[in-house]
């Protein structure tokens, strides 16, 4: 089920991918992911209106390293000849092109961009059309299933991507009125990886490593992008290589989450310095501090942390819980 992955000109190792997340996927996160053995990693949502009308500020949020690669540019926008422009802005800085055609937060899908795309298969046409000849990366897309529940045009946009140059689709099998609610129906993925030729991702309630193998299996995707399941939990891409490997995986004492913590926080002071890197870390830490006894309190201390320091003795008390030590899963 795990095998490379070849997206346009882009071979990768394998085929479990860290997906663009707004506000998290930034390049402290996105290392911390690699270390744990992502293929590909995705920056956060880039807006094509900050790109064209802001340059060097929105260029910020593609800051990489050599470690950092290969990497995903994700832009989002609605206007063709905009998307087009910020392609060949951007090309010089990553190895994949994706254009957000999925995103249900309100902020984007009033600007017509997002998963409001969905509702005008014309435009979806004219943008892929427009990005594939300015830009000669791989070039994706990720999708909803639809707009409404039971509004599904997942298959149709998907193969309009196809024939107008896109090298994969990504879905995830939630209408946008569903926003992250209800269960991502997989049996979308299913088929619309029996109706195109290019690779197909899957993405939806991805949150173990059981979960990403039975995607895989259930589905028939080429590969799969995981999202909120990395949240607090960048071992799931190891989980995920180690299950498929070797049919267990090690999980995750305190003492491992701890040295992650610390490691986050490292990357996070080095890139942006130690006040936003608290201020970051305190909501990472309500993800991190779950499943262990005292974890509610840890989570409540995390909002009152101001420095480095603070947060460091948090990850002092997450060593001490009691009887919490690693296992083996299966």
């Amino acid at each position: 089920m795990l095998n490379s992955l070849t997206i346009g000109s882009l071979v990768l190792a394998h085929n479990v991918v860290l997906a663009p997340l707004a506000g998290i996927t930034n390049l402290p996160f996105r290392l911390l992911c690699r270390g744990e053995g992502a293929a590909l990693a995705f920056t956060e949502m880039v807006s094509v209106n900050g790109l064209v009308r802001e340059g060097v500020k929105t260029l910020a949020l593609l800051k990489s390293c050599a470690e950092d690669r290969p990497l995903g540019i994700q832009l989002f926008g609605d206007s063709p000849s905009d998307l087009a422009e910020a392609a060949r802005m951007v090309s010089g800085y990553g190895d994949l092109l994706d254009i957000n055609m999925g995103c249900p937060v309100r902020k984007v899908v009033g600007t017509g961009a997002g998963s409001a795309l969905l509702q005008d298969t014309h435009k979806i046409a004219a943008i892929v059309r427009a990005v594939r000849k300015a830009t000669t990366l791989p070039l994706t897309i990720k999708i909803r299933s639809g707009w409404h529940c039971g509004d599904d045009v997942y298959l149709e946009v998907a193969r309009i991507a196809e024939a107008e140059g896109c090298d994969a689709v990504t879905l995830h099998p939630r209408s946008r009125s569903q926003m992250f609610s209800g269960q991502a129906d997989w049996n979308h993925i299913r088929t619309m990886k029996a109706g195109l030729s290019i690779p197909v991702l899957g993405s939806g309630d991805l949150f173990t490593a059981p979960d990403c193998l039975r995607m895989l299996r259930e589905t028939g995707c080429d590969g799969i992008m995981i999202a909120r399941g990395a949240l607090g939990n960048p071992w799931i891409f190891r989980q995920t290589l180690e299950l498929a490997g070797q049919g267990c995986f090690d999980a995750v004492g305190v003492s491992e989450r701890a040295d992650t913590i610390v490691r986050h926080l490292q990357l996070f002071t080095g890139e942006c310095g130690e006040a936003v890197a608290v201020r970051e870390m305190k909501k990472h830490i309500g993800w991190y501090a779950k499943g262990f006894p005292g974890a509610s309190d840890i989570r409540r201390a995390a909002n009152s942390a101001h420095t480095a320091a603070d947060i460091i003795q948090l990850t002092e008390r997450i060593r001490a819980v009691p009887g919490a030590s690693d296992h083996v899963a299966d």
